[in-house]
């Protein structure tokens, strides 16, 4: 099996390989460093390095894939373990966690556990609360304690009541961190939804939650926290849900420690196979996932292997709607044009505001406005039908 890891599985530059073709790798052993703003990239396999380019490590993978993996060093240090093992936030947004992690809230401040499960069919998040919430406690405690902060909170939706309750038995001992509820909306994930349900501070667009004295992370970013500092354990596999299209995973088939540059076509075939007809693999959720291909690898921040429906013909002028909490402008001419449609106008929901960043960005998350006014405009500009991205219309 041919492993790929891309040098650019966070936010940031890409990385700098450090290993050359013909190397033998062993798993855990480092292998790409950041230039700049980045995370280490470590090998999720015993192999060969069969190529190094711009844009990727490949290896060959060994037949025998032993346990054991190089471990990190003997810091006692928790930020530079968290760095050296090329944590980021595994939810997808990808930020690299030892800068997080590096903010201080020792003013009663508080770490929130993103356990919201945000996007439909992806449930690999709530099976790993389930079947092992001592390992989010864990890392939710190694966040406070790097943090300062006075308190932990596990955000998770009601729906995920199994996960929950599995949660709240696994920290009931311990007196500053407690499970408390979102609502069942999307994007109940997003993180200034979060820091408005649970600490009623509206943050604007731009805003981080360290404004509200919040630091949020992704459940699976705190498993491999803990990891990290318990086992030694650098980034080398990911938790996936694979679902749509596939024989055996309509609803959602989870695997956990996924090796890190698997190609996702191993997982496909693992559900059975596709179903026919199929159109798109989605890598991601259903709003915000991006078209990939079997050959795509599994990275830091890939939650979702998603086999869509083919697309109907539609030969019609759109518009489109872009939204920050589902697809924007260049996705959706990708579907549009998937279906044999022309887009001939497109707009931004009326509540994406300029960050003062030049990025566009919800003024209120999971609240969604009429589009009345959006939808004359573009039938104004020769639309004859709409596809939109929002995330409630």
């Amino acid at each position: 099996m041919k492993i790929v890891l891309p040098l650019r599985q966070h936010v940031g530059g890409p990385c700098k390989p450090i290993v050359q073709m013909g190397s033998e790798v062993k798993k855990g052993q480092l292998i790409a460093v950041p230039e700049g703003l980045g995370a280490n990239i470590h090998s999720s396999v015993y192999g060969k390095v069969a190529l190094v380019d711009e844009n990727s490590i490949t290896i060959e993978a060994h037949e025998e894939q032993p346990d054991e993996f190089v471990k990190l060093s003997d810091s006692d240090d928790y930020i530079e373990l968290i760095k050296e093992a090329g944590i980021v936030g595994a939810g997808g947004a990808g930020f690299p966690a030892h800068i997080k992690f590096s903010a201080d809230l020792s003013s009663g401040g508080m770490v929130i556990a993103n356990a919201a499960e945000c996007e439909p069919i992806l449930n690999h998040n709530t099976l790993l609360m389930e079947e092992n919430p001592e390992i989010v406690v864990k890392g939710l405690m190694y966040a406070m304690e790097i943090t300062k902060a006075s308190e932990g909170i596990i955000a998770i939706k009601k729906i995920h009541m199994k996960a929950a309750m599995a949660m709240a038995k696994a920290c009931k001992d311990i007196k500053n961190i407690n499970v408390k509820f979102l609502p069942n909306m999307y994007p109940a994930g997003d993180e200034r939804v979060i820091v408005r349900e649970m600490t009623g501070v509206e943050l604007k667009p731009g805003q981080l939650p360290l404004e509200a004295n919040a630091v949020v992370a992704n459940v699976e970013t705190l498993k491999n926290i803990s990891r990290a500092i318990d086992d030694r354990r650098p980034v080398i596999t990911k938790d996936i849900t694979v679902g749509g299209r596939v024989e055996s995973a309509k609803t959602g088939e989870v695997f956990l420690d996924v090796p890190m540059g698997a190609p996702i076509s191993q997982y496909i075939e693992k559900c059975g196979g596709f179903v026919k007809p199929y159109g798109e693999i989605v890598l991601g959720g259903p709003f915000t996932g991006k078209k990939g291909s079997e050959d795509s690898p599994v990275t830091k921040t890939l939650g979702g292997i998603l086999v869509a429906m083919p697309f109907p013909s539609h030969v019609k002028k759109v518009g489109i709607i872009a939204c920050e909490c589902g697809a924007q402008e260049e996705r959706l001419r990708e579907i549009a044009e998937s279906m044999g449609a022309v887009v001939v106008a497109e707009k931004k929901c009326k509540r994406m505001t300029d960050d003062g960043r030049g990025r566009y960005r919800c003024d209120l998350p999971g609240t969604c406005p009429g589009q009345a006014e959006t939808v004359l405009y573009l039938k104004k500009h020769g639309a004859e039908t709409v596809i939109t991205g929002t995330c409630e219309d």
